[in-house]
């Protein structure tokens, strides 16, 4: 019961982030490990500083 009330936490939490634009460090990390293993893992502090630049202040992006 605690590892299913755990599981749905994790997934609420994951969703409500994705709902705000802020993708899910953890699941970054383990592509990164299977499919780019030559690049370096950042910090959650340098991903999620990369992740705001991309949205706020990449090309296409939201307007003001």
């Amino acid at each position: 019961m605690k590892a299913n009330l755990q599981a749905i936490r994790k997934w609420a939490v994951q969703t409500a982030r994705l709902c705000c634009g802020i993708p899910d460090y953890d699941v970054y990390v383990k592509h990164l490990r299977e499919h780019h293993p030559d690049r370096p893992v950042p910090s959650y502090k340098e991903f999620f500083r990369e992740r705001q630049i991309a949205r706020y202040k990449g090309t296409g992006g939201r307007c003001c």
